[in-house]
């Protein structure tokens, strides 16, 4: 015999409790990444400890880094536009927090079941390349102005591919709905075999590699960084901001990082759900976002590996990579796997 407790919340507390829930899901992958990647990982690749005072092991540098920009003073030049100044870094970070309420993280766990949820999270993903226009613009600086037409241009560009490589995904799975993509891989199988479900990497492998690469892009990170290229425009777009204002830029930086990585987990490596394990099973709600976490950091070692890898691209060159190379390709898995679906 077996008792479940229902406590119904009203409308208010629910919307507390989501708030409170995307809050978290942004900043713990977030500081997880940056401490993981940027502060150790990095440093390890390049032969150097990295930061290691702040805390054992400095796993205290990052709220070291934060209450340093607190401390700053916040400034808007004069020239500036201060209303859109002070409203660009909002819109970027606030972009990203919208992309994580389509993510689920388990069979019961999601802040908002919306049937084109893929839809929705691409499309106001897509927001933060207002954000950055409108501080480029508003800061009253041509380094700023050239990074902020630089990031547009790039954004642009590699938002078409990025959104190429997840229609192979949407086909195979027949559904936009991201729990139905899940589900899809879970009850899937690979030439009779259902042992591991159908994971999309295996045969999305292509679109899998092509986000992987739109998402470096969208990113603005090395070998994609000409928007904030500090060797020729200072910092780009961010060049103005100071204290939290430009927290929020860097915070938003490392979210998207996550939010993203979270898309790709669920796109391709089945999100939450674990082979073998019943997914109607209640202990999936709480193992689910860590399932979803391992994931997510996975595919962030992948990002970070290229980011202190390869070189810069020049500005062609990286216009060539997008329209030439990476749309094409991404059409053609289009149709391969549009086919393969009428086929099987």
């Amino acid at each position: 015999m077996t008792s479940q407790l229902a406590v119904e919340l009203a409308y208010w507390q629910q919307t507390i409790l989501r708030s409170v829930g995307v809050i978290a899901a942004v900043l713990l992958p977030a500081g997880t990444i940056v401490y993981l990647f940027l502060f150790k990982m990095m440093s390890f690749m390049q032969s150097r400890l990295g930061p290691n005072e702040a805390g054992p092991y400095g796993s205290m540098q990052l709220l070291a880094e934060v209450g340093k920009f607190l401390q700053k003073e916040d400034l808007v030049p004069d020239g500036a536009d201060r209303r859109v100044f002070t409203w660009a870094p909002i819109v970027v970070v606030a972009s990203t927090f919208l992309t994580y309420v389509v993510v689920p993280f388990g069979p019961d766990a999601w802040f908002a079941r919306i049937p084109a949820g893929i839809y929705f999270a691409l499309a106001v993903s897509s927001l933060s390349v207002i954000g950055v226009l409108m501080a480029g613009w508003s800061s009253a600086n041509k380094y700023s102005l050239m990074g902020g037409l630089r990031a547009a241009g790039q954004l642009i560009a590699y938002e078409l591919p990025l959104v190429l490589a997840v229609l192979g995904v949407v086909i195979q799975a027949g559904t936009m709905d991201m729990q139905g993509i899940v589900a899809a891989q879970r009850n899937g199988e690979i030439f009779g075999f259902g042992g591991i479900g159908n994971p999309f990497i295996i045969t999305q492998i292509v679109g899998f590699l092509i986000f992987l690469v739109a998402m470096q892009a969208e990113l603005t990170q090395p070998p994609f960084d000409m928007p904030v290229a500090e060797s020729e425009l200072v910092a780009g777009y961010m060049t103005e901001y100071s204290g939290f204002r430009f927290l929020l830029f860097f915070i938003g930086e490392f979210a998207t990082a996550g939010a993203f990585s979270a898309i790709a987990a669920t796109l391709f490596l089945g999100g939450w759900s674990v082979p073998g394990i019943d997914p109607d099973n209640n202990l999936m709600n709480v193992l689910g976002p860590v399932v979803l976490l391992l994931k997510i950091l996975l595919i962030m070692f992948l990002v970070m590996w290229f980011r202190v890898t390869y070189p810069r691209f020049r500005e062609d060159q990286l216009q060539i990579f997008a329209w030439k190379y990476l749309i094409p390709l991404s059409l053609v898995n289009i149709a391969a796997t549009a086919v393969l679906k009428v086929v099987f």
